[in-house]
């Protein structure tokens, strides 16, 4: 008998469905009319012991136990997964080949080689596993990749690397969460100082932030614009600053000297103006792509002031209760080839569902194939679209509708033309100064007429006419503008997410730079929103408004940290090394001895220094609670664990992860 295990439930009716012969469904399988079964993992089935499941001791809180590092790692059932265990248990004692079809990525793969290491033990003979590659859910490609199945040994590096992030992960939250915790005890307080190597460097974006906007002090500055006036021509003209200005300019360019400004103004005044040169250049800006997670979640903040958070939740209701779009916790916005034929039937369900869209899906050109639509782009999922569906009628919240448009119009910008422009560049001479008008034309809108509130910085640009060289204008007056330079504008939800995506720009070393902008950047997109909202949760972070600015307690933390640990800088040299693993050209061991090591510095920097960090968190607000409902309070000194069984276990590793910030 041959058993499919897939990572996720629809992944598994999906295989069943193109398999030949008819099906009896059961509790958590499939069984095909052959004796095959497909059944499926739900996400994660099993997960790190907590530490006090190596040794009671550890469920103390002490300088002494650290650092913490298992010598042989160990994975116990969740809580909610122990029926979805017992089903692929009962299976593969029966079954003579296995097929894993985790997602195609490094997490993906050791999701199910892990179950299957779990219930199957090395010692035991095991039967073949093979390996199938699914990223698109469309008949036609899970029927091609069941037919392209690889031996599953030939991704052990791939798992090996998620292995060693998993772990990694567990060693510097668990370690690392513990000593500044202990710190923060010894100074007074009963705070839970929680560090991860993700949570920490997006608290240090926070924080580092809240300082540059409360140091920044505001100095004035000065433009000139110049009103140019011609036979039926009106239009301005900024001044250009000569290199002869320069003792007059800041670092960045501008005129700090008000003199200046209203000489030129005096200068210019009732003078003639000559076009010293004129240009025109068309172009056209293509449709942005479909959304991704992180594209959405921004997008979503922006326009309907939702929480990544309640992004997220929408967008799983839409997509499990009523099938209504694609799988959502994606990091790509591009599209199979396959999916392209499904386009007539997607949109179809669009305007039915959404009738104020009808219009401009009757206007769409459905043999129009945009850059969305490519194979070697699409990761383990691909963008998140609308699905083809026969429901009548939108019975959403208000909310969750609205997410629908906002998905449904995403993807119908993908048959419209790109929006064509034509720019124009005037530079004049106005009493030997240098004065440049710019301008753009809307050709034709394209795609950007589905969007009549988008505003782009590039499109409000205003109409000016085209005129030759040497055309002779007047300017009427100069006016001086006086402005000042504006600080950082803080956090909000949106723009953090977007920070978290695009990390590198935040980092210094341009080879870590040129790592992370190939990565995911910081966290996934399944658990951004979750970062935010538990750093939220513990009292590091704070709404303000649509800001998230940094508490006491979060600045604090950060301050006593060493200042690598709150840079991106690390999750680079990790991604480093374990595509080095992935790649076969490092070993596991290599990557986790230094880590130990390391790990076991910082803590002992930490206790070295405890006289220098202590009066930095000495004085924080009182204990934060965790998260949920009804939950006690978080207290370090006597760590309650009265749950019992496998449920309580899981639920206290569960509770263990997010008090040390894993992740």
């Amino acid at each position: 008998m041959r058993l499919y295990i897939a990572e996720k439930p629809s992944l598994g009716r999906a295989i069943a469905e193109v398999l030949p012969g008819t099906k009896e469904k059961g509790e958590g399988y499939i069984r095909l009319a052959n004796g095959d079964v497909v059944s499926w993992c739900i996400g994660h089935l099993l997960e790190q012991v907590p530490p006090e499941g190596y040794d009671p001791q550890f469920k103390r809180w002490q300088w002494q136990t650290l650092p913490i590092v298992p010598r042989q790692w160990q994975l116990q059932p969740r809580s909610s997964s122990k029926s979805q265990l017992a089903v692929l248990r009962r299976w593969l004692r029966e079954a003579d080949e296995l097929v894993h079809a985790g997602d195609p990525d490094r997490e993906g793969q050791l999701l199910v080689d892990e179950v299957i290491d779990y219930l199957w033990p090395a010692q035991r003979k095991r039967p073949p596993v093979w390996r199938c590659l699914i990223n698109d859910l469309n008949p036609p490609a899970v029927r091609r990749a069941l037919e392209q199945l690889k031996p599953n040994a030939d991704f052990a590096m791939l798992s090996q690397s998620a292995l060693a992030r998993s772990r990694a992960d567990w060693l510097y939250g668990i370690n690392l969460t513990r000593a500044y915790t202990l710190l923060a005890r010894d100074s007074g307080s009963d705070r839970l100082l929680s560090v991860g190597r993700v949570q920490t460097p997006v608290l240090g974006l926070v924080v580092r932030r809240d300082k540059e906007i409360a140091q920044f002090i505001r100095r004035d500055y000065f433009e000139v614009e110049a009103e140019i006036r011609g036979d039926a021509v009106v239009f301005r003209a900024k001044w250009q600053p000569s290199e002869a200005c320069l003792p007059w300019q800041d670092e960045e360019g501008r005129v700090v000297s008000r003199a200046l400004a209203d000489k030129v103004v005096e200068r210019i005044t009732n003078q003639p103006a000559l076009v010293s040169k004129a240009s025109q250049k068309q172009g056209s800006q293509s449709a942005p792509l479909p959304y991704n997670l992180s594209a959405l979640q921004i997008d979503a903040s922006r326009q309907l002031s939702l929480s990544a958070q309640q992004t997220l939740d929408i967008c799983q209701e839409l997509y499990e209760r009523h099938k209504l779009i694609t799988y959502p916790r994606s990091d790509c916005r591009h599209l199979p080839q396959g999916q392209f034929a499904d386009r007539h039937a997607v949109l179809q369900s669009v305007a039915r569902l959404l009738p104020d869209m009808a219009p401009v899906v009757v206007a769409a050109d459905l043999e129009l194939k945009s850059a969305a639509w490519n194979d070697h782009k699409v990761t383990a999922h691909h963008a998140i679209i609308p699905t083809a569906n026969r429901r009548t009628e939108l019975s959403l919240s208000p909310q969750a509708a609205a997410i629908y448009q906002l998905i449904a119009r995403q993807y119908l910008a993908q048959f419209y033309a790109p929006l064509r422009y034509r720019d124009t560049e005037l530079r004049l001479s106005i009493a030997g100064g240098c004065f440049i008008a710019r301008g753009r034309e809307i050709l034709h809108a394209g795609w950007r007429g589905l969007y009549p509130t988008r505003t782009r910085a590039a499109d409000d640009v205003i109409e000016l006419p085209f005129l030759s060289e040497g055309t002779l204008l007047h300017c009427l007056a100069g006016e001086r503008l006086d402005k000042q330079t504006e600080p950082p504008k803080p956090f909000t939800e949106a723009t953090l997410l977007a920070a978290m995506t695009g990390i590198a720009r935040y980092v210094l070393a341009p080879e870590l730079k040129a790592i992370l902008r190939d990565t995911d950047g910081l966290g996934t997109e399944a658990t951004r929103a979750g970062m935010i909202e538990l750093l939220i949760a513990r009292g590091f972070l704070l709404r303000a408004g649509k800001a998230l600015r940094s508490s006491e307690t979060g600045q604090a933390l950060i301050a006593a940290l060493p200042e690598a640990l709150g840079q991106a800088d690390m999750t680079a040299r990790w991604e480093r090394e374990l595509a080095a693993i992935e790649h076969g050209e490092q070993q596991y061991s290599s990557f986790m001895s230094p880590l130990e090591n390391e790990i076991a510095l910082l803590i002992g920097v930490a206790q070295s220094e405890r006289a220098q960090l202590q009066p930095l968190l000495a004085g924080l607000p009182a204990g934060n609670q965790r998260r949920g409902k009804g939950r006690r309070t978080v207290s370090v000194r006597k760590p309650s664990h009265t749950t019992k069984g496998n449920a309580g276990r899981s639920r206290r590793a569960q509770r263990v992860q997010e008090d040390h910030g894993i992740g």
